[in-house]
């Protein structure tokens, strides 16, 4: 990792993710995300937000690179942790599972990018994160759409993982204008739950 703060784990995701979705253009790209620069974990942030820019450029392929690098970065995050590790989060309660993976969260979005702060809140089977700043959501002028679909993914992939069949949500984004960036996670099958004793009472 550089001055930068920017990770390895964050730009071989976007690396392998640009590689899979448009394949012809990951010569372009690898102008900045170069494979020396992988291996040493020498990537700056101009050569990373050149990235960026190019990629929104691209279009709706801008949103599918992000969703498949979050699930790369979760993957590769969670196979970084030990047997153990995992054992113990899959073991215990379902309530306090949901907890603990909100830790495992927060060490992915510290781990992409050193300058971010993450928050995470779990109650009532919703859990809300909160990014500040998220490196893919700093642009010059506020956008139409949010643009931390990464982490949007990227959670949805690591409470799957973990057996927590929760849906992501963007409920804020800085990219859009707002001060943070907040990806909210609802548990559905717990909410059916509580429709259906509301329901029969």
């Amino acid at each position: 990792m550089r001055d930068s703060g920017i990770g390895r784990v964050l730009v071989a995701s976007l690396h392998q993710a640009i590689a899979d979705i448009i394949p012809t253009r990951l010569p372009f790209y690898e102008g900045w995300l170069s494979s020396s620069g992988l291996r040493a974990g020498t990537i700056g942030m101009a050569p990373f937000y050149a990235v960026l820019s190019f990629l929104r450029q691209e279009g709706e392929v801008y949103g599918a690179v992000m969703a498949l690098a979050g699930e790369y970065a979760t993957e590769w995050t969670v196979e970084s942790m030990s047997h153990r590790h995992r054992s113990m989060l899959r073991a215990v309660p379902r309530w306090l599972r949901t907890r603990l993976v909100a830790q495992v969260a927060r060490r992915l979005v510290r781990e992409s990018y050193q300058s971010s702060r993450c928050s995470a809140k779990v109650r009532s089977g919703m859990a809300r994160i909160e990014i500040i700043p998220s490196i893919f959501c700093t642009v010059r002028d506020p956008v139409a759409h949010p643009l931390c679909g990464f982490y949007a993914a990227a959670f949805s992939k690591l409470w799957t993982l973990f057996d927590l069949e929760f849906g992501a949500q963007i409920v804020a984004c800085r990219g859009v204008g707002q001060p943070s960036c907040v990806v909210q996670l609802a548990c559905p099958d717990r909410a059916s739950g509580r429709k259906s004793q509301a329901e029969g009472s």
